[in-house]
């Protein structure tokens, strides 16, 4: 039964695994550009046509401006949480970085994507169903009403453009920060002669966060929408299939590992996704960056809140307790949270998250004691058994196991385990007890936020990132062999025991590329279980092996006797 338990995690775990690999999907060939365009062949790939790419914008008339700015600036606010730089030439947004969050270049992060090549729509662009309109104020330099105050600001602040030329055309938009989050409040007004328009939202390729593809377990850009507490996620492969989706939607927009940018509660709303491909430089060994821009149109035109940031817990549930679905702890999300509660809580203490995981191991795996000491007793018991029940076995090796007597032989197996007072499955029903937590425990070490970029000690610098010398790893396969080889073994033939000592082995290989913090855990666990094996072992003592008794002296076959009578008077 021991072995059925070890082969079902095993098995649990390379499914999980698959299933993580599976997020890091091939990185499409780049589309093979006209002919017109083979000079650029850094242009990023589109999974939409391309009329969705954004217009070229025209210099303005200056002479037909009425209200405008003459020159193009660059205004900057900086919050507690971001720096966030806003350009008057469209009254788009041009830099978030938020400053808790740190690039590979310990830089505050940048989570919009400005750096690509072309002219990539910026977020906030406008677009209505007038294309004068919309080609004049992509290029417009728009008037900022009031000037930004100085210093980090500590309360909302507002910034108002506005754009008028000759033609009647008039556009006004309102951005306002919220200095404790991640919210920016966003309201536009566009009008051509007294013609109030109803334009969409764009967002250009969002989420320049790139060292999110740096592992295989990370999660590239997605479309991302919630409609009735229901989250749905588009990968690459949904948007080609269906760009534009409809709804009533919670929220809307993009998300990746760590971050996302989404509108709150746009009500009845129309989304289009582009999934944008850029390969990476010649000669270089980054990935692909794998973007997603989206354009919603609302279905109200009032202000509309926009969350730029972390999917962390906290900030997410303030704002919204639906919204923390953004968070993708899997199935076992109702056992996550609590975890990641308990994990902050003791990282509030303890001040180190890689502490805080062992510490939390530890508590776990004090807390299930009990269900693994059961399971090893039971182990134990069925050791002590099986000679016996081989006995009852080999006697009935040679017939079929459609033959009536195999049911015999399960009688005699099951008044041998009553008699010695071993359940089979008790064995096992602990240790799938276990399994919900330890599920969990891995779906928050992958997926939590607080681990990135957190310092363990020497080398392991970012608990979210593999352990860059496979120290971890290395520890946790040597420790599963030794877990492995003192643990009960009840029957196991010689392949099978070959079997259950090479499954370490290829645990250590999938540890190799998985984060140091679930590579910790899992070396900690298998501490502790060898720790609790050497306990079990010497409170119950050494197993008392029964000898099976000689078979009964087999009775003269009568002429014409069935094979399940002959069996009968064997037994």
């Amino acid at each position: 039964m021991e072995r059925r338990v070890l082969i079902a995690i095993f098995l649990s775990f390379l499914v999980l695994y698959t299933y993580q690999a599976l997020f890091v999907r091939p990185v499409p060939k780049p589309a093979t550009p006209p002919a017109s365009e083979t000079s650029a062949p850094a242009e990023p790939t589109s999974s939409v046509p391309t009329a969705s790419a954004p217009i070229a914008p025209t210099p303005p008339d200056t002479a037909n401006v009425v209200l405008g700015d003459s020159a193009e600036r660059d205004v900057r606010i900086e919050t507690p949480q971001v720096i966030a730089v806003f350009t008057n030439r469209g009254a788009l947004l041009k830099s978030w970085r938020l400053k808790r969050y740190l690039d590979e270049r310990s830089e505050p992060l940048e989570l919009i994507a400005n750096d690509l090549p072309g002219a990539p729509a910026l977020p906030f662009t406008l677009r209505a169903d007038d294309e004068n309109a919309n080609r004049t104020l992509d290029a417009a330099l728009f008037a900022l009403r009031d000037a930004p105050p100085s210093g980090i600001v500590g309360a909302p602040t507002q910034l108002v453009f506005e754009f008028r030329d000759a033609a009647g055309l008039y556009a006004r938009k309102e951005f306002t920060l919220d200095p404790s989050s991640y919210i920016l409040k966003f309201g536009a007004t566009i009008s051509v002669a007294d013609r109030q328009l109803q334009p969409s939202i764009a967002w250009g390729p969002a989420l320049g966060d790139i060292d999110s593809g740096s592992t295989r377990y990370a999660v590239r850009a997605r479309g991302l929408v919630s409609a009735a507490d229901t989250v749905q996620r588009f990968a690459a492969a949904d948007i080609e299939k269906q760009p534009t989706h409809e709804g009533d939607f919670q929220y809307a927009g993009v998300d990746d590992h760590y971050f996302m940018t989404v509108v709150l509660n746009p009500g009845p709303s129309t989304v289009t996704y582009q999934h944008i491909s850029l390969p990476p430089p010649a000669g270089s060994k980054q990935p692909a960056r794998e973007l997603m821009s989206y354009r919603i149109t609302p279905g109200r035109q009032d202000t509309l809140a926009f969350y730029i940031g972390p999917k962390d817990f906290d900030q997410l549930a303030a704002i919204d307790r639906p919204l923390v679905r953004a968070i993708d702890f899997g199935r076992f999300a109702f056992v996550v949270v609590p975890l990641l509660r308990a994990l902050n809580w003791i990282h509030g203490y303890v001040g180190n998250y890689g502490w805080a995981i062992i510490i939390l191991t530890v508590l776990i795996n004090a807390a299930m004691f009990p269900l693994r000491h059961k399971s090893v007793v039971s182990m134990r018991k069925m050791q002590e058994i099986q000679p016996e029940a081989k006995a009852i076995q080999d006697r009935y090796a040679k017939y079929k196991s459609t033959d009536p007597a195999k049911q015999k032989m399960n009688q005699e197996l099951m008044a041998l385990y009553r008699e010695r007072g071993v359940n089979p499955a008790s064995g096992c029903i602990p240790m799938l007890l276990t399994f919900p937590v330890l599920f969990a425990f891995y779906a928050l070490l992958t997926t939590a936020i607080e681990l990135r970029g957190a310092p363990f000690v020497a080398w392991i610098h970012d608990l979210s990132m593999p352990d860059p010398y496979y120290v971890t790893p290395i520890l946790m396969g040597i420790s599963q062999i030794w877990q492995t080889r003192i643990t009960p073994q009840a029957g196991a033939d010689p392949a099978q025991q070959k079997m259950m000592m090479f499954m370490p082995v290829i645990f250590m290989f999938f540890f190799l590329w998985a984060p140091a913090g679930v590579a910790i855990y899992w070396l900690i666990s298998n501490v502790w279980g060898i720790g609790q094996q050497y306990l079990t072992t010497y409170l119950i003592g050494p197993p008392n092996m029964r000898t099976p008794r000689p078979p009964a002296e087999r009775r003269v076959r009568r002429v014409g006797a069935s094979k399940t009578e002959a069996a009968a008077r064997e037994s």
